[in-house]
């Protein structure tokens, strides 16, 4: 079994590949593989977002990104991307990943990962589900809505 392993710079082709292909799958607006890998190599050598990758060559991954929070002591984890190429579903490599990304907030000291899902995306929803993410917070009766506004 291929571990997990944390993405550097020299990945940032190949991230970009998946993420495009994850948006193509879906029907959702990619700016292409160049745009993509231009930002990854900018923000792969820092510490606040972070791909890890599954496969040799690379066939799966993870985008996260970590930022401070007021409720926190330690950075808040947002799981930005999940993918496994459609071939490879079933296999657990979600379930690795995403065991990976909580070990990484835990390593940073983190009690938080929090992850947007599309409503209609009910496949995503039951993954997370059946790994303990809730779209109810602890104490509340009513679920959590994500709100954007893009300019």
């Amino acid at each position: 079994m291929v571990e997990v392993r944390r993405g550097g710079v020299d990945d940032a082709e190949v991230v970009a590949a998946l993420l495009h292909d994850f948006n193509t799958e879906f029907d959702t607006p990619t700016p292409g593989v160049e745009v993509l890998a231009g930002r990854l190599r900018t923000l792969l050598p820092g510490a606040d977002l972070v791909a890890l990758l599954h496969g040799d060559p690379p066939d799966a991954f993870a985008v996260v990104s970590f930022r401070p929070n007021v409720w926190f002591d330690a950075p808040v984890a947002l799981l930005d991307e999940l993918y496994v190429r459609p071939d490879l579903r079933g296999r657990r490599i979600g379930h690795a990943l995403l065991s990976a990304v909580e070990a990484l907030a835990a390593e940073r000291g983190g009690r938080i990962v929090e992850v947007n899902v599309d409503g209609e995306d009910s496949d995503a929803r039951r993954f997370y589900a059946a790994h303990g993410y809730s779209h109810i917070e602890p104490g509340a009766t009513e679920p959590s809505y994500y709100y954007v506004k893009e300019w």
